[in-house]
């Protein structure tokens, strides 16, 4: 696992010759809702990491945070930050980005983002689809194809999910 800056970040995406997915040209959204039940982030997180990432390597991306002081668990995400040999704040480097082998490690940070109320990305190396969490707590997966949504929507069992 590595932790980059905004620049490295950027910098991931432009050598795949990628943008954000909200800004890719024919690219499909399909937005859920965050689940009522905390604990069923879990699942979800650990969905992304495994499924949609193809178990590939995957740049978790937190563009969002301090909007719900009261829900961030500053002290965890820092001590989970530390425990992978990285001391710098999440502004100087708000990336994340993991082999995939390291997919249980990119569901932790992923849950931990989403209960802390951040926003960000989970841009994967497939790129056969990525993800967007928002403090507004929902998900949105952009994908040009919709098979690939269609699985999204299957697996994580999306009742108000809609699509554009």
């Amino acid at each position: 696992m590595r932790f980059y800056t905004t620049d490295e970040c950027e910098a991931w995406l432009t050598a795949r010759e990628r943008s954000k997915p909200e800004a890719a040209e024919g690219c499909l959204r399909h937005r859920i809702p965050y689940p009522r039940e905390p604990y069923r982030m879990f699942y979800i997180a650990h969905w992304i990491a495994t499924e949609l990432t193809y178990r590939m390597p995957a740049l978790l991306w937190v563009t969002e945070w301090g909007i719900w002081p009261s829900s961030e668990n500053w002290h965890l995400y820092y001590r989970l930050r530390r425990s992978h040999g990285d001391h710098r704040l999440l502004d100087e480097a708000p990336g994340h980005l993991f082999l995939g082998y390291e997919a249980e490690d990119l569901a932790s940070f992923l849950q931990l983002s989403i209960l802390n109320g951040w926003g960000g990305y989970v841009l994967t190396h497939a790129n056969y689809a990525n993800a967007f969490f928002s403090h507004d707590e929902y998900l949105d997966f952009y994908s040009d194809n919709q098979n690939v949504l269609a699985e999204v929507q299957k697996a994580l069992d999306t009742d108000k999910a809609t699509t554009k």
